[in-house]
């Protein structure tokens, strides 16, 4: 009897460490959705040392498709604002410019997830790993200012000339490319959710994002109003004149902005996936 109660204790045990070891191997992830929020920034011709001193808000929802536990593809897409104002600046020459922007950014974009360790929901071996993404995108921008507490969109007002085609410089266009390249970490921290932490940065195909990129054209380019008095264009093109109204910025053929390098805005975010599955048997990988 005792004997037979050794052997029926030892069946049952192996059943069931059999049955837990078989739902990790059976157990795959076919892929996630989830929702982000974090903070956005930007850099270019009025950050040009990279402060990280005015972040913005910035949300997400993604979906991703697993290949394997160590290759994923997303889709994403983001709300993010971004701004900056030469007041922050510590060179003298920004601080006299006196420009500033801010824009509401919508992005949509496809990237690429690489695991650094196997990653399996469920698996008290694999509920954790670093990752990388890169990828590319389209995202929407319109720049704008406040003057006298009105808030003025740049790009209508051809701040740099480009209404009159100034030495052929064009309008330029609300929608750019976007290259993400990015680190994050994960956790699983059940069968069905994870939680991730990544920051981003997004490498772009334009200059105008803070709507300065070139020269000024100074100020007689701008017709003035109808009551003679300057125009809104030719006050937000140079706003040096608030600083200093004897010592202004905006003569023809003076830097504005530096053309050779394209603005970027990077995001950071917290984020919260559901995971879909399935209990087919997984591939080696």
């Amino acid at each position: 009897m005792i004997k037979l109660k050794i052997i029926t204790l030892t069946l049952f045990c192996a059943v069931t460490i059999n049955s837990s070891a078989q739902l990790y191997n059976e157990y795959v992830q076919q892929g996630e959705v989830g929702i982000t929020a974090g903070a956005a920034h930007y850099f270019g011709d009025l950050n040009t040392r990279a402060s990280l001193n005015r972040p913005k808000p910035a949300f997400g929802i993604f979906f991703r498709k697993q290949f394997g536990n160590y290759v994923g593809l997303r889709i994403s897409a983001h709300y993010a604002q971004v701004g900056y104002s030469d007041v922050y600046s510590k060179n003298d020459y920004q601080k006299r410019r006196n420009l500033s922007f801010n824009s509401n950014i919508w992005e949509l974009a496809v990237q690429g997830d690489f695991n650094f360790f196997k990653f399996m929901p469920g698996d008290p071996d694999h509920l954790f790993t670093p990752y990388v993404t890169l990828g590319a995108g389209v995202f929407s921008y319109d720049p704008y200012a406040y003057l006298n507490g009105n808030k003025e969109f740049l790009r209508p007002l051809g701040t740099e000339g480009q209404l009159i085609q100034f030495q052929g410089r064009k309008q330029y266009s609300t929608m750019a490319i976007c290259f993400p390249l990015g680190v994050g970490v994960k956790y699983n921290i059940t069968d069905k959710i994870n939680v991730s932490f990544e920051v981003s940065n997004r490498f772009t195909t334009t200059d105008y994002l803070d709507d300065v990129s070139t020269t000024y054209i100074g100020a007689d380019k701008f017709p003035p109003q109808a009551n003679n008095q300057p125009s809104v264009a030719q006050l937000l093109q140079d706003r040096s004149f608030e600083i200093d109204p004897n010592n202004i910025l905006g003569i023809e053929g003076r830097q504005r902005g530096f053309s050779k390098q394209k603005d970027q805005y990077i995001i950071a975010e917290i984020g919260v996936a559901f995971n879909l599955s399935s209990y087919r048997c997984p591939s080696p990988n």
